[in-house]
């Protein structure tokens, strides 16, 4: 599936007194793989993302759901990239 800029990234968290980096969300039935490849987001500019802001992105799909955490790493409307930073992992033990 590719992105739609109907279904885009979610502002949770805004810099403080406008240091430091954004926190967004983004939901998609697309893999971590998909969503961090080059220019995913076409509309990053726009949607006031910046290099060093992460985003925490669920794969809606996936059975556990997955949630990988990246970085924007370039920022642009059609050059928006992300980096892989790390899969936050699930146990539910009880």
């Amino acid at each position: 599936m590719a992105y739609a800029s109907s279904n885009p990234p979610k502002l949770m968290v805004q810099a403080l007194g406008g240091s430091g980096p954004n926190i967004w969300s983004y939901a998609s039935t697309d893999g971590a793989a998909t969503v961090d490849g080059a220019n995913y987001i076409t509309n990053g500019g726009s949607l006031g993302m910046k290099v060093g802001d992460l985003v925490y992105v669920m794969d809606s799909d996936a059975s556990p759901v997955i949630v990988t955490l990246h970085q924007v790493s370039a920022t642009g409307d059609g050059t928006t990239d992300l980096n892989d930073l790390t899969t936050i992992t699930q146990t539910d033990s009880d």
